[in-house]
């Protein structure tokens, strides 16, 4: 009988013990969180153009976990007043682990982050800066082929700026080549009116 009662009171012990280490040790081994990187091409964001023209940022994604699959979800920029924001060139790509995408701005493909149209009232020098925010959901594997949901992940920014540059002006060489076009379309006039 006394042997019945140590024994209880030990394994009572070890499972105290037990759980106050489960405990202690949980912080340590918790799954690491899952990330992603995000930046703009051209790198940094700075992007210059005229006023009145169309310009844009590409962007380099790149899911860093090694097991789970990335799907971005909402892109938002803060708002800004040297012109008009344009998300419609995001394509959401899905990043199976470790994958890595690039996409260049080109609004004739409608590829790359964002466009913005920059005032036709913009003056030369002026400039805004603002953030580009994108989130989105971490799967176990690919949400296209049975994989399952786990969790949403942190929004990850990523900074910008919109700068002015000159206007554009002909070059020397077209005008110089525009005025001796010009100058042979008078001379053919002529000799068709001296005949």
């Amino acid at each position: 009988m006394k042997l019945t009662r140590y024994y209880n009171r030990l394994r009572g012990g070890i499972a105290a013990a037990g759980i106050a280490a489960a405990m202690l040790l949980a912080p340590l081994v918790q799954a690491a969180p899952f990330t992603f990187t995000f930046s703009t091409l051209p790198g940094g964001g700075v992007l210059t153009g005229n006023a009145g023209q169309l310009v844009g940022w590409g962007y380099s994604l790149t899911n860093t976990d090694t097991a789970n699959w990335f799907v971005p979800t909402e892109l938002s920029a803060s708002s800004i007043a040297l012109g008009t924001l344009d998300g419609a060139y995001f394509d959401f790509p899905v990043l199976a682990p470790g994958a890595t995408q690039s996409v260049a701005f080109d609004a004739a493909l409608l590829a790359g982050l964002y466009g913005i149209e920059i005032d036709a009232g913009a003056t030369l020098g002026q400039s805004e800066n603002g953030l580009f925010t994108l989130a989105g959901e971490w799967w176990s594997g690919d949400p296209l082929a049975g994989g399952v949901f786990l969790q949403a992940g942190e929004a990850v920014v990523a900074p910008f700026a919109v700068q002015v540059g000159a206007t554009a002006v002909p070059l020397p060489g077209t005008v110089a080549l525009f005025a001796i076009g010009m100058l042979g379309l008078l001379a053919a006039r002529r000799r068709g009116q001296l005949r």
